[in-house]
C-alpha cells in the first residue's frame, strides 16, 4: 500500500465520517477501514430518524419554549443520576461540555454543512414526573429534514470528496482484529481482508477470510459501535438488580454488523472500558414485516395516548406512559415476570400519534419533499408505513370489541390468556375519566399538559376521547417487545476523546468516538438518555476526535 496515513479510522459510521471530516479539513491523510461494503457508509446513523438535541434554538422560540443552558444541563445530570466517582469523572465533564455545545456551536456547525431540521420540535422522554428526576422539561427533539441519510451525507460528501483529493483511502471489508501497540504507544491495526460483497445497505455480509492485512499511522480511532445486534453481550451485561431479569426475547434495531467487537479488541490493547451494564433498549418494539437484517425490529415512537398494559393485563401505574421514562417503564415491564406489554388504543389515536423511527418507515421526511410530507401528514387514515404495519405485522391486533380484540392477543401472546371483561373494566374505568376537562387519572392529565404545547397539539397527541367511542374504532392492540439499541458505556476517554488506560492516563496514539466510547467520556448519559443525544454525542464526540487527531 502506497498510501501513508496520517491517521487511521476504524469504523466508517456517523462519529468515524465526521472524524474523518475534520482531520480532512487540516490537510491530514486518513485511511478508514470498515468491515462492511461501501453501501454501508454512514452506518446505523443512515437508518436514524435524525433527532438532534439542541437548546434554545430559534425553532424552540418560535414555538414559545423557553429552554437554557442551566435547566438543560439540570435535566442532564438529574436523568444521568452519575454516582461511581471514578468511573463517571469524565463522563460528567462530557455531559456538561456536550449541553454546551448543543447550546451555542452545534446548530451553526451543522447547518454550515448544510443541514436543516424541520420547524416542528418533539417532546420525547418526557420523564419521571417531578422536576428534580429524569426527563426533558421542555421539547428539545428536533428532527433532521431528510432524516438519517441527511445527517450521513452532510459528512460524507466532505470526505468523499477528500478521497477524490487524494486525502482519504477507504478499506472496506477489513476487518481489525487487533490493535498494534508499541513500547506503550498505539501504531497500527491489523485484521483479516473480508472476502468481497455487493449486498445492500443493512444486509447481514459474509465473515469469510480473504486475506490480511496491517496498516500504520501516527494515531488510530476507534469508532465502531456499540453492542445492539450481539445479544450475547447484551446478556451478559444487563443490569439484573436494576432493570430485572433479562428478557428472553429480544429483537434487534440494528444490523447485524452492530457487534461489539471492537470494544474488546481495544481493552486488550490497554484502555479502560466503563459502565458495561448502562444500556439504552426500547418498550415499544415491533417485528418489521418487511426486514432488512435478521430479526429486524422498529421502535414505535409514541403520543401519550395509548393504554399500556404488562403481559398479565395489570394497566402500567404511573409515569410509565408512551414516551416518558424509557428504563422505569422497562422495569416495570420484567417486574410482571415476561418481557413484552400491550399498547391498546384507537383508530384516531393511531392516525394522530403513531410515529415509527428509522429514516426508511418516513419516505416523505427521508426525501425532503415538502409536498410529500404536507400530503402525508395532512391525509385521512394512518401514514402508509404505520398503516402497513396494521395491515401485515405480527405484533398487531385490530378488532371492533374488547372480547375480539382480546381474543387475537391471546392469539400471540407469549405469556398468561388475557381475561376480556378484567382489560374491559380498566379501559371503562379510563373512558369515565374523559367527560371532564379536569381528571385524576395521570395520564389524562399528562395529554393535557401535552397539548398546551402548539407542537403537540397540532402533529402529536390526539385529542382525549373514550376508547371504547365507536366513532373512533376500531379498536387496536400492540404486542411490544424489547427492542435492543445502545451503549451507554464504553472506551473511556478525555475531553479531546483520547483513550484512558485503567491507570487514568492517555494510551498515547489511541482514540474513540461515537457509541463505542459511550458517545464519549465511557457514558455521557449516565443511566438515562433525554433522546437526540444518540447522534449528537457521535458528532461532538468525533469531532473532538478528529481536531485532536489532526494536531498529533
Amino acid at each position: 500500500m502506497t498510501f501513508e496515513p496520517d491517521a487511521i479510522v476504524v469504523g466508517a459510521g456517523l462519529a468515524g465520517l465526521v472524524a474523518t471530516h475534520e482531520l480532512v479539513r487540516a490537510g491530514r491523510r486518513v485511511l478508514v477501514l470498515d468491515q462492511e461494503n461501501r453501501a454501508n457508509l454512514g452506518g446505523q446513523a443512515f437508518w436514524s430518524l435524525g433527532g438532534l438535541l439542541f437548546v434554545d434554538s430559534p425553532e424552540q422560540r418560535r414555538l414559545g419554549i423557553r429552554d437554557s443552558y442551566e435547566l438543560a444541563l439540570r435535566d442532564w445530570l438529574d436523568s444521568a443520576g452519575f454516582d461511581r466517582e471514578d468511573e463517571d469523572f469524565w463522563a460528567r465533564r462530557w455531559a456538561a461540555a456536550y449541553v454546551r455545545f448543543a447550546a451555542t456551536e452545534k446548530r451553526q456547525y451543522l447547518r454550515d454543512l448544510g443541514l436543516r431540521v424541520t420547524p416542528l420540535v418533539g417532546w420525547a422522554e418526557r420523564g419521571g414526573g417531578v422536576a428534580g428526576g429524569h426527563g426533558n422539561s421542555v421539547p428539545r427533539f428536533h428532527l433532521t429534514w431528510g432524516t438519517g441519510p441527511e445527517v450521513v451525507r452532510v459528512f460524507a460528501e466532505p470526505v468523499l470528496d477528500g478521497e477524490r483529493r487524494g486525502l482519504v483511502r477507504f478499506a472496506f471489508r477489513h476487518q481489525v482484529d487487533e490493535l498494534v501497540v508499541e513500547d506503550g504507544v498505539t501504531t497500527g491495526v491489523r485484521g483479516t481482508v473480508l472476502e468481497a460483497g455487493d449486498e445492500p445497505r443493512g444486509v447481514r455480509s459474509s465473515r469469510k477470510r480473504a486475506g490480511e492485512f496491517e496498516f500504520h499511522a501516527r494515531s488510530v480511532l476507534v469508532s465502531s459501535g456499540g453492542i445492539g445486534h450481539n445479544h450475547e453481550l447484551v446478556r451478559r451485561n444487563w443490569p439484573v438488580e436494576r432493570l430485572g431479569p433479562v428478557p428472553a426475547t429480544m429483537i434487534p434495531g440494528v444490523p447485524a454488523h452492530v457487534d461489539g467487537r471492537m470494544i474488546g479488541i481495544s481493552e486488550t490493547a490497554g484502555a479502560r472500558v466503563v459502565n458495561r451494564d448502562r444500556m439504552w433498549h426500547y418498550t415499544e418494539g415491533i417485528h418489521n414485516w418487511d426486514p432488512i437484517w435478521p430479526d429486524h425490529a422498529i421502535r414505535i415512537i409514541p403520543g401519550p395516548s395509548s393504554l399500556w398494559f404488562d403481559a398479565t393485563g395489570a394497566r402500567l401505574p404511573a409515569p410509565n406512559f408512551p414516551g416518558f421514562d424509557t428504563n422505569r417503564t422497562l422495569k416495570a415491564i420484567l417486574a410482571s415476570g415476561y418481557d413484552y406489554s400491550w399498547f391498546v388504543l384507537t383508530q384516531t389515536i393511531l392516525e394522530k400519534e403513531f410515529m415509527l423511527s428509522g429514516s426508511e418507515q418516513n419516505p416523505d421526511l427521508t426525501g425532503k419533499s415538502l409536498r410529500r410530507t404536507l400530503a402525508s401528514r395532512a391525509a385521512s387514515g394512518a401514514p402508509g408505513p404505520v398503516d402497513a404495519f396494521t395491515r401485515h405485522g405480527v405484533d398487531f391486533v385490530v378488532a371492533g370489541t374488547v372480547p375480539e380484540l382480546v381474543e387475537g392477543m391471546n392469539k400471540i401472546a407469549r405469556g398468561p390468556a388475557l381475561d376480556p371483561a378484567d382489560l374491559q373494566r380498566q379501559v371503562v374505568a379510563r373512558d369515565l375519566e374523559v367527560g371532564n376537562a379536569y381528571s385524576k387519572d395521570l395520564q389524562l392529565m399528562a395529554i393535557a399538559n401535552a397539548r398546551r404545547f402548539v407542537g403537540d397539539r397540532v402533529a402529536r397527541v390526539a385529542k382525549p376521547h373514550r376508547i371504547l367511542d365507536p366513532a373512533h374504532g376500531p379498536l387496536i392492540a400492540v404486542r411490544l417487545n424489547v427492542l435492543t439499541r445502545k451503549t451507554l458505556g464504553g472506551i473511556q476517554t478525555d475531553l479531546d476523546s483520547r483513550v484512558l488506560r485503567p491507570d487514568g492516563e492517555p494510551l498515547p496514539g489511541l482514540y474513540a468516538a461515537g457509541e463505542v466510547a459511550g458517545f464519549g467520556g465511557g457514558g455521557v448519559h449516565g443511566y438515562n438518555a433525554l433522546e437526540g443525544t444518540f447522534l449528537g454525542g457521535c458528532i461532538f464526540s468525533g469531532r473532538a476526535a478528529g481536531r485532536a487527531m489532526a494536531k498529533r
